[in-house]
């Protein structure tokens, strides 16, 4: 059974389609509440049996670092320190992988992160055993965490910063530039699938998006985070194990649709059909780039920023639809975004330069 999940694993790629798994709902014109209850009763047939046990054995497999070519290890939430060695200097608890086998409760040992924290949902999520099943055991909001860390997060509410993640001053939890984005989107499915049980006032700090009960953080925290690989194999490993998916993994750009905000990417190439909502169709090669050259291809005239992770724009470009080449030879090694607005919308793109 695990090898089975092994290759769905491998073979998982970037979604650029609707899945079949939506094939039930018509998206044409579909916004705000109603797209939002047709979500939450689809994601709602989930398995019943799963047991917060099997998410840690699971971890195992759906967590691996997808950079690990030996399958030896997994990412760890909050992290944001790339090494596996225990040490205390720089403190192990900012490790973002350690050995998929360190699962446990002591020093060095990674473990079960709620976060959407159990004692915030109202009525709250009880206690927690390895047989127990329900919303305590939804493995969508469970990821794996560094002992420590997880114990420091403990229930505080996520807040907005920059950076590493810590605690803020107001006594709040800032996740981390990595992984805000991942947040955001467990957040949603939480608030989706539970309703007023798992409002995200209860797990967050912020103002809210207009008349939604939707946070203005999260929605810009799925904005300013793209998808990430272990995002769609974790979601394409748990369709098969625990019978449903987080649909804003799948596409972003469904938070917009249904609460509005910054407009997020379209993963289904304008499914939605809703003007409001369109973006602009690109391609960016090549991704990773180890040279001076990006090369974008478009119908639309763009206009082309670059952030770098800490959120600070360090290029910004007009490109009409004959120019398709762009010099990034000032940018450094590392991870930036690229967010490209034309007439018809704006998508955000990640690019790793080599």
């Amino acid at each position: 059974m695990k090898k089975f999940y092994l290759l769905l694993l491998f073979f998982s790629c970037l979604i650029t389609a609707q899945q079949p798994y939506y094939d039930s709902i018509d998206f044409t014109g579909l916004t705000g509440d109603n797209l939002k209850n047709s979500l939450a009763q689809l994601i709602d047939n989930a398995s019943t049996t799963y047991t917060y046990g099997d998410v840690r054995d699971d971890f195992k497999f759906m967590e691996l670092d997808p950079d690990d070519t030996t399958n030896n290890n997994v990412l760890l939430l909050y992290g944001y320190v790339n090494d596996i060695s225990c040490t205390t200097s720089p403190l192990t608890s900012d490790r973002r992988i350690r050995n998929k086998n360190d699962f446990g409760g002591l020093s060095c040992d990674y473990n079960r992160e709620h976060v959407f924290a159990r004692s915030n949902a109202n009525p709250g999520m009880g206690p927690t055993d390895n047989s127990f099943t329900g919303i305590v055991a939804d493995p969508h909001n469970l990821r794996p965490a560094d002992r420590d860390r997880n114990s420091t997060r403990s229930n505080r509410k996520f807040a907005d910063a920059t950076g590493n993640s810590r605690v803020l001053p107001s006594g709040d939890w800032y996740p981390g530039d990595e992984w805000k984005g991942d947040v955001a989107r467990i957040m949603m499915y939480m608030y989706t699938r539970y309703g007023e049980r798992c409002l995200p006032e209860l797990n967050a700090s912020g103002a809210k998006q207009g008349t939604t009960d939707m946070l203005q953080i999260l929605l810009q925290w799925n904005v300013d985070d793209p998808v990430s690989d272990i995002e769609d194999n974790r979601n394409n490993f748990l369709e098969g194990v625990y019978l449903n998916r987080n649909p804003f993994i799948d596409n972003p750009a469904l938070a917009t649709a249904i609460w509005g905000g910054p407009d997020a990417e379209d993963r289904w190439g304008n499914i939605l059909s809703v003007s409001n909502f369109r973006q602009p169709k690109v391609k960016i090669y090549p991704n990773p780039v180890s040279g001076n050259e990006v090369s974008i291809i478009s119908t639309k005239d763009i206009v082309l920023e670059i952030y770098d992770v800490l959120g600070k724009k360090v290029k910004q470009q007009n490109l009409t639809s004959n120019q398709k080449k762009i010099n990034i030879s000032g940018l450094k090694k590392g991870i930036y975004l690229l967010r490209l607005k034309s007439d018809t919308g704006t998508i955000t793109k990640k690019l790793v330069r080599q």
